[in-house]
């Protein structure tokens, strides 16, 4: 048991909510919570991007509708699989991305996991969002389907001096 209170990581199955509910509580919240702090980041980055189309007199117009595609995409890939595990809206609300064996997701991982969002989120109309309700771990169908889990960020105790 100390091991899941002094680090977020975990060797074989993922740790139960009920055994362990230090990783899963206020999920229900947080995540929508942190995807709004990152839809205004990712709002600002469209808006820089615009103000370059405006600032290129309009060459760079014909890139836009790719961009307005990669931004969203990479934006979440390159901070989930990079050091922090977390966009930065999950950051902000104390979350981290894993994957089933307790390990950091590599950017590939992070990548799927971002593509099965965006295409499962527009594909339903947010429908699809429901299922985290009817499990125990609040998993998305993208979790599931890129093999990885959002837990609450645990920080190794201090040792009081």
């Amino acid at each position: 048991m100390s091991q899941y209170l002094t680090s977020a990581r975990w060797t074989g199955a993922l740790p139960d909510p009920f055994a362990f509910p230090v990783f899963f509580d206020g999920l229900l919240w947080r995540r929508p919570l942190a995807y709004l702090i990152d839809a205004a980041i990712i709002g600002a980055l469209f808006g820089a991007w615009l103000w370059l189309v405006l600032i290129s007199f309009g060459l760079l117009w014909i890139l836009t509708s790719v961009t307005f595609l990669l931004i969203p995409i990479l934006y979440h890939a390159w901070l989930v699989g990079g050091r922090a595990s977390a966009t930065l809206g999950m950051r902000l609300c104390g979350l981290e991305v894993r994957s089933w064996d307790g390990e950091r997701p590599d950017f590939w991982q992070a990548l799927l996991m971002a593509v099965l969002f965006y295409v499962t989120v527009v594909g339903t109309s947010l429908l699809i969002l429901l299922v985290v309700l009817i499990n125990d771990r609040r998993r998305a169908v993208h979790d599931y389907l890129s093999g990885v889990v959002v837990i609450r960020r645990i920080r190794p105790r201090r040792a009081l001096a």
